[in-house]
């Protein structure tokens, strides 16, 4: 027991880092909606460029190092989203979009997992999103690889395979607002923070998985990820 708090803190969550033994802690993660045109569209939503919007994810919702997913409780309807994650490194408030990359530590592979049905029942009562986005283990996150290796991404396949078989293929340059846009946005809402992750939104193709399924998460210059759904 610590003697400084009342019960002992949680442990800091965090993901490893390509070519790295230290890791990345993770503090919050943002994660961007609708910023690829196809997927806009395939939820029944205009593609124009809109300004964007954004939900969150508590940092516990992190699955790393090729663990399993469990099957959230209370939804019969899960969904897969690949998402290229940018990993801040460098804290600030209003930043410009041309000192946006100054910003970030580096990129990596993550799943915006969803209860489709639970968030679509939010939707139709104006409700938040939380209990369909931000529930245990609705973030499966593989390595963070500096920038100062891959380069900032603006554009590669984005793929994701569930049992061999593809179901979501992209590409960087499809999306609406790009990294340097999205990091400029978000931070007129928050204060961003060293630690933040910021999902930066799916491509086309997302729908169901089920227990068993093996999740195979890849983009052109970083680490891929692979989850098994138990």
């Amino acid at each position: 027991m610590s003697s400084e708090f009342v019960i002992d803190p949680p442990a800091v969550v965090s993901l490893p880092v390509t070519g790295d033994t230290r890791r990345f802690p993770v503090n919050r993660i943002f994660c961007v909606g609708r910023n690829y045109a196809d997927h806009a569209r395939e939820m029944g939503h205009d593609p124009d460029r809109e300004p964007p919007f954004f939900f969150m994810k508590p940092a516990s919702a992190i699955v790393t190092d090729g663990k399993d997913m469990a099957y959230p409780h209370l939804s019969n309807d899960v969904h897969h989203e690949i998402e290229m994650v940018v990993a801040i490194g460098k804290g600030g408030e209003n930043i410009s979009a041309d000192h946006a990359l100054e910003h970030v530590y580096g990129y990596g592979v993550g799943l915006d997992m969803t209860r489709r049905d639970l968030q679509g029942e939010a939707k139709k009562l104006g409700r938040p999103w939380d209990t369909g986005k931000a529930f245990d283990q609705a973030a499966p996150c593989g390595a963070i690889t500096p920038a100062a290796q891959c380069g900032h991404l603006g554009e590669g396949v984005v793929k994701l395979l569930i049992n061999g078989q593809v179901r979501q293929e992209g590409n960087l340059n499809q999306l609406i607002w790009d990294v340097p846009e999205t990091i400029a946005y978000l931070s007129t809402l928050f204060t961003l923070e060293p630690g933040d992750l910021i999902f930066t939104g799916t491509p086309a193709g997302v729908g169901p998985v089920k227990k068993g399924d093996v999740l195979e998460a890849s983009i052109e210059g970083l680490e891929s990820l692979k989850t098994t759904i138990r």
